[in-house]
């Protein structure tokens, strides 16, 4: 049983090294903490519902854990995914988000910010709404704005009921008239930042500038106009035949 022992007593005694090493180096090993953001994503947004509240797209990790291993990790190898499948309006909040983000065994979530999701889910509502043309400068002297045609005059948008039901009409972008010397038409775009809510679909408009030019007497200030004997302003006398 001793020549068990003995035997390749060198191999054996390095193997015993090895082990010893190895144990001090792991038990040993200094614990380190570090911090990173990772994205967050919401997906499976129900049909017909929207996200009404400020959802950040990021969340703060601390992972601790072996800075040997804590050194290979890379941040952009994560994320954090929410899925809202079967989700309905209201709130509904997720907790214990730092068990969907695997890292590896030996390392541990130390903290999360936030460390609960609260998700507002609201009906996405649909209404029509009238455009207003806007304009800028002054036609030169002695024309006139007959007024502006727009087309379409309503265009559609989406988005929470509380937003739509505030939104009045949709303006355009200013149109400049300060060298028209005629009608013309012109394609803008709508100017419109809704908070949550958005345009359906048409995103521009076509707007008519009716312009009306001086009239002769206008082009010619000093032209008399007719009088009443006793000098008082009166009708122009029609031309007999």
């Amino acid at each position: 049983m001793i020549k068990a022992f003995t035997q390749n007593w060198s191999a054996k005694l390095l193997s015993l090294l090895l082990a010893s090493i190895l144990w001090f180096f792991v038990t040993g090993e200094q614990t380190s903490e570090i911090g990173f953001a990772i994205p967050l994503e919401l997906k499976n947004i129900p049909k017909g519902l929207m996200v009404v509240n400020d959802v950040p797209n990021v969340v703060d990790v601390r992972v601790s854990g072996p800075r040997t291993i804590l050194s290979n990790l890379r941040p952009s190898d994560y994320n954090l995914v929410v899925d809202l499948k079967g989700a309905h309006p209201g709130v509904t909040s997720f907790g214990r988000l730092e068990n969907r983000i695997q890292v590896p065994s030996a390392l541990k979530i130390s903290r999360l910010s936030p460390s609960i999701l609260d998700v507002r889910l609201e009906k996405i509502f649909e209404g029509s709404v009238p455009v207003k043309a806007v304009v800028s400068g002054a036609l030169p002297k002695g024309y006139r704005l007959a007024g502006l045609e727009i087309t379409p005059t309503h265009v559609g948008i989406q988005g929470p009921r509380s937003e739509i039901r505030a939104i009045r009409e949709i303006p355009t972008e200013a149109i400049d008239i300060s060298s028209a010397t005629d009608s013309f038409s012109v394609r803008t775009v709508l100017n419109f930042d809704g908070k949550l809510a958005s345009l359906k679909d048409i995103r521009e408009v076509t707007v008519q500038v009716n312009v009306l030019k001086p009239s002769v007497a206008e082009e010619k200030p000093g032209t008399p106009k007719a009088s009443e004997p006793n000098g008082k302003p009166g009708k122009t006398p029609a031309l007999q035949p």
